[in-house]
């Protein structure tokens, strides 16, 4: 049985409470205060069974920082809980006040299951009287474990500064004297202690926070497209992706890029209705199945088909669909098949040939549209030396200046041209194109925007 469950009395001190300065009780004089610690007793039940009623009898509080009152000097006041059976009589004072200062409020537990009760939201610290060895650590470990989110103060032999150093280690965040116990000391040591508490607590909330971030981050890179071009002589690929949530790697919008072992380049561009993460988490879906199909050899409209399939079994309700553009590249690179399930129709250039959008007419419908849906594989020319870029509806959505007008399918054409005229390839082409549609529209793009550029030199 530790100290805090033990009805013994300890020194006491001189404190200054609601009726000026008192002699607090020696060991000898405990039993002398015994209607005084009745009376606490009392204001316990009453604490207790209020507890009790809000939480259920003995069970903790949420971890929340204290609630600071105001007490009627207007300054704030605070809310001691001293735990242990001495301390019973050396705080038979109601509160603690110094000259017109604020005031500490005193609440008392005998022992933990007391305590339980008693540490609501409006605790700010939590003074704990250290049992005597071996049971000294276990009990103040014990009480860090019941007050996540409350300042603990311990009260130990003042010539042991062995256990002083201990205690602050084990997570209290200071510690007094038992021959230390006044007003002043006790006053500036609870509120040093409620300060530091809150800065910790503020400081892990932000590791935490900076922890998620980094985790979340690692998976959305992981979940990105690696294209897998290996052996695709002459091919050269470039994407730029952004996201249109803050702050965030992953949209809603997917593409990808692979060869496949007969030579044949499958590339494609997708677009999920809506923002947020189940658009994004959706979007990976799409991405990876399309993947896995074109590498078991499935394309055209089966594959389109087999990826409705995916989007109605994993999408959250029946109105979500998805857009799609495939283009399967022949192995001599000179001819390529176009299916697009609602997307926007690439742009095809190259030397001595202004950018052009492929046909659109003969496309199908979204994903996720019509059960009985249908699309048509449209050949597409193209010469020993062209580019071809897969794009996103966020590309073209964006405004031209203060007014109502969007830039359209032929407003980014014209950009295109004209870096072309300007000699930009590449990913500084993409870069040139992102940043022109980004200036027009006045600020960043409130759509996720994802484009892919192929260019094949011969």
């Amino acid at each position: 049985m530790s100290a805090v469950e033990r009805d013994t009395e300890r020194p006491a001190a001189t404190v200054s409470g609601a009726g000026g300065r008192e002699s607090v009780p020696t060991p000898r004089e405990g039993a002398a205060r015994v209607a005084a610690r009745s009376a606490a007793t009392a204001e316990d039940v009453t604490e207790d069974t209020a507890r009790d009623a809000a939480h259920g009898p003995g069970r903790p509080p949420p971890v929340v920082l204290p609630r600071q009152r105001q007490d009627s000097a207007g300054a704030p006041a605070l809310t001691l809980l001293v735990i242990g059976e001495d301390p019973a009589g050396a705080f038979t004072a109601p509160w603690f006040q110094e000259g017109n200062g604020p005031r500490i409020r005193i609440l008392r537990a005998r022992n933990l299951t007391a305590a339980g009760r008693l540490l609501t939201d409006d605790v700010h610290c939590i003074l704990l009287d250290l049992p005597d060895p071996p049971d000294a650590t276990d009990t103040l470990r014990q009480v860090l474990r019941l007050a996540l989110g409350t300042a603990v103060l311990v009260l130990t032999d003042g010539a042991d500064e062995g256990q002083a150093a201990e205690v602050v280690r084990i997570g209290a965040q200071d510690h007094l004297s038992r021959h230390e116990i006044n007003a002043p000391t006790v006053i500036r040591a609870v509120r040093y202690a409620v300060e530091r508490k809150r800065a910790d607590l503020a400081q892990r909330q932000l590791t935490e926070t900076r922890l998620l971030a980094q985790e979340n981050s690692r998976l959305e890179r992981g979940l990105l497209p690696t294209p897998l071009l290996e052996g695709a002589t002459g091919l050269r690929f470039a994407a730029r992706y952004r996201p249109g949530r803050s702050r965030a790697l992953l949209g809603g919008d997917f593409y990808d890029t692979v060869r496949t072992p007969d030579g044949t380049v499958h590339a494609m561009i997708g677009d999920v209705c809506g923002h947020g993460p189940d658009a994004a988490a959706l979007g990976v879906e799409l991405r990876i199945a399309w993947r896995a199909l074109t590498f078991a050899g499935i394309g055209g409209e089966t594959l389109l088909r087999t990826l409705q399939e995916v989007l109605e079994h994993e999408r959250d309700n029946e109105e979500t669909f998805a857009t799609l553009s495939v283009v399967d590249i022949a192995p001599d690179g000179r001819s390529a098949d176009l299916f697009l399930a609602g997307h926007p129709a690439p742009l095809l250039t190259g030397p001595g040939r202004v950018p052009r959008l492929l046909p659109y007419e003969e496309g199908g419908p979204a994903l996720g549209l019509l059960e009985d849906a249908a699309w048509t594989r449209i050949p597409v020319r193209l010469d020993d030396v062209w580019s071809l870029m897969l794009y996103t509806d966020g590309l073209i959505e964006g405004r031209i200046g203060e007014g109502r007008q969007r830039l359209g399918q032929d407003g980014m054409v014209g950009i295109v041209t004209q870096l072309l005229a300007d000699g930009l390839r590449g990913e500084e082409l993409l870069d040139a194109a992102v940043t022109r549609v980004r200036e027009l529209n006045g600020g960043e793009l409130t759509d996720d925007v994802a484009v892919v550029l192929l260019e094949r030199r011969g």
